[in-house]
C-alpha cells in the first residue's frame, strides 16, 4: 500500500484528506508541523507528500528545499491557501511537482495524487535516480537520462524533477514543436488538471539555468502561438 504523508497544521483538513486516502487505497500519514513533517519524510519514506506552505516550526518552502538538496526525489504536491501566482511559482522553483490551492475539491486532490504517482511509477529510473548511460547531447548540453544528470559545458546543472523531465522531453523531440498541452501530457501526465501556464513557468526557470533566456535561444525556442522546441 502506497504511503502518502500530509504535512498540514489544520486538523480538519488532515482528517478529511486522511479519510479519503484510506478510501482510495493509500496509507495516510500525518504531521501537524514542519519539523515533524520533515522528520517523517526522511524516516517513513512515503511515496508522495502533500505539503502545506504555511506551517509552524518550518514552512513548506524550506522543507521542499531541504529534501531536494539532500537528493530526495519523493514527489511533492504543495497545498497553498494563497492563490497568487508567485506562491505557485516559488513552490515549483523549490522542487514541488504540483500545487493545489485551498479550498480544494477532494476529487481533484485525489486525481492529482494519482497522476503524480503514476508518472513516478512509470519512470522508476527517474524516481530513484539510478542507472547509467542513455545520454542525449545537444551542443554543449549533455542529458544523462538514467542518472538524472544534466551538464552544460562540463558543469552540472541543479534541476528540479519537472525541469529535468521537460528538458528531456524537448531533447527527445528535438526539432519538433511541442505544444503546451503536449508537454503537460508528457511531463505531468494526461490526468494532470493544472493550467498550461505551468509549462511556461518551468520553461522560464529552465532557461535561466541554461543561460538561455532569449525566446529564440540556443536550447529552447518559443514558437509563437504554438509552443516550444529544441532546435
Amino acid at each position: 500500500m502506497q504511503k502518502v504523508l500530509i504535512i498540514e497544521d489544520e486538523p480538519n483538513i488532515r482528517e478529511l484528506v486522511l479519510y479519503n486516502l484510506s478510501q482510495n487505497g493509500y496509507q495516510g500519514l500525518e504531521a501537524e508541523d514542519g519539523l515533524q513533517g520533515l522528520s517523517m519524510a526522511r524516516s517513513e519514506k512515503p511515496g508522495l507528500i502533500l505539503l502545506d506552505i504555511m506551517l509552524p516550526g518550518k514552512n513548506g518552502y524550506d522543507i521542499c528545499k531541504e529534501l531536494r538538496a539532500e537528493g530526495n526525489k519523493i514527489p511533492i504536491i504543495m497545498l497553498t491557501a494563497k492563490n497568487e501566482e508567485i506562491d505557485k511559482v516559488l513552490g515549483l522553483e523549490f522542487g514541488a511537482d504540483d500545487y493545489i490551492s485551498k479550498p480544494f475539491g477532494i476529487r481533484e486532490l485525489m486525481a492529482r495524487i494519482k497522476a503524480v504517482l503514476r508518472r513516478y511509477e512509470s519512470n522508476p529510473e527517474v524516481a530513484e535516480g539510478t542507472g547509467s548511460g542513455n545520454c542525449i547531447t545537444a551542443g554543449e548540453l549533455l542529458i544523462d537520462i538514467n542518472r538524472h544528470e544534466v551538464r552544460l559545458s562540463g558543469k552540472d546543472l541543479d534541476l528540479t524533477m519537472k525541469e529535468f523531465d521537460l528538458l528531456r522531453t524537448l531533447a527527445e523531440n528535438r526539432g519538433r514543436v511541442m505544444t503546451r498541452d503536449q508537454l503537460l501530457d508528457k511531463v505531468w501526465g494526461f490526468e494532470y488538471i493544472g493550467e498550461t501556464r505551468t509549462v511556461d513557468v518551468h520553461v522560464r526557470y529552465l532557461r535561466k539555468k541554461l543561460g538561455d533566456e532569449d525566446n529564440d535561444g540556443k536550447y529552447i525556442q518559443t514558437i509563437r502561438g504554438m509552443g516550444y522546441k529544441m532546435p
